[in-house]
């Protein structure tokens, strides 16, 4: 694949003091110059694991291609592609990272086949919500080590969108006890699924494009998706019978966009902040429109179905903790990568977890 080099490379005129010459048989002294704006334009090829236009996250993948133009005046023009139009689904860290897309946009622990480490930048089973994943990322370390990770496999990762704190999925028959949770097959990717199968489940990683379908004819019994909007949306309210929160496994779910480290170290640094500011922008973006429109439907879908809605038992909960909790010593044990960011992401949260109960816990269980 041919790829344009940018110019990076400027003149001046000679330091303090120094004759400028201009005649055809001068050379003019180069510098290095990355800042120097050109009219050469960057077309790139955006892939997602999401279905096309698919409300939020799809729809915020197009969303950034807009931004990008507008503030580069042009100089970039990316191309969305939603999962299965230009690469499968759940091929996209391949694509980007060989270089056949310049970008993508989806979930970390969806490659968590290539480096288990990969996972602890979604979600985490009992792990930090939203603002504290985002306060990790960014000032607490999250997003150098995720950066180092990833320069491994020619990529350079971006925080780009964050779902709150999920439901905790649709079943068709109640969750009463941890043995009912024995032959459950559940679409649910990441360290949730690991915790499922070791509660006697089978975890099942599938695209969003095939929940329905496969949820309706019996391939799952039971799945996991985002929330209320969403889930509407997706109709698993017309074929499921119960509703559970909450979502243990995902308690603030970050999104990611990825760049082809080639092609972004080959922009110029306006460039570059163009691209990284524009994924702080998605990230806050994506946020606000699940905590916006999440109560709106969840009213819908009581008024418009039978469904359950239900609270996990007491037993539950401290059973899928204390299989976390083991499943993390085994994983930290045996990957020393998993085990780095492990470390920064627990010791962050122990950090800030005095402070958000002074906060956040208290203002919710007493003010409200």
């Amino acid at each position: 694949m041919k790829r344009k080099d940018f110019l990076k490379n400027g003149l001046i005129a000679g330091a303090a003091g120094a004759t400028i010459i201009s005649s055809c048989n001068q050379n003019s002294e180069a510098i290095n110059a990355p800042n120097i704006i050109t009219n050469k334009t960057v077309k790139w090829k955006m892939v997602t694991t999401w279905p096309p236009n698919f409300p939020v996250v799809g729809e915020g993948c197009k969303l950034f291609a807009e931004w990008v133009e507008k503030m580069s005046a042009g100089r970039i023009i990316i191309e969305v592609y939603g999962g299965g139009e230009l690469v499968p689904p759940l091929e996209i860290f391949e694509a980007v990272s060989s270089g056949a897309a310049e970008i993508g946009h989806g979930s970390s622990y969806y490659w968590a086949g290539i480096q288990p480490a990969f996972q602890f930048f979604t979600a985490v089973p009992f792990g930090m919500n939203a603002q504290q994943i985002a306060a990790w990322m960014y000032s607490g370390g999250g997003l150098a080590l995720w950066t180092e990770l990833y320069a491994q496999y020619n990529l350079v990762p971006f925080v780009a969108g964050n779902t709150g704190v999920q439901m905790g999925g649709w079943f068709n028959k109640k969750i009463s006890s941890m043995d009912d949770f024995k032959g459950l097959k559940m679409r649910m990717p990441g360290l949730g699924g690991k915790v499922l199968e070791r509660a006697g489940g089978t975890a099942v990683l599938s695209p969003g494009s095939e929940l329905y379908s496969n949820l309706e004819r019996g391939v799952i019994d039971a799945t996991e998706w985002i929330g209320p909007y969403h889930d509407y949306l997706m109709g698993f309210h017309q074929i499921a019978k119960y509703y559970y929160y909450p979502g243990w496994h995902e308690t603030g779910s970050s999104l990611e966009c990825i760049v082809n480290k080639n092609d972004f170290e080959q922009l110029s640094d306006d460039l570059k902040e163009i691209v990284r500011t524009a994924t702080y922008r998605l990230n806050a973006y994506m946020l606000a429109e699940f905590e916006a429109k999440n109560n709106i439907y969840l009213k819908k879908i009581k008024d418009e179905s039978d469904v359950q809605i239900l609270p996990f038992p007491n037993e539950v909960i401290d059973g899928l903790k204390r299989i976390s909790n083991d499943i993390y010593s085994e994983l930290i044990s045996s990957d020393s990568m998993s085990k780095r960011v492990y470390d920064s992401f627990w010791n962050f949260k122990e950090n800030v977890s005095e402070w958000s109960v002074l906060s956040e816990q208290i203002f919710l269980n007493q003010v409200q």
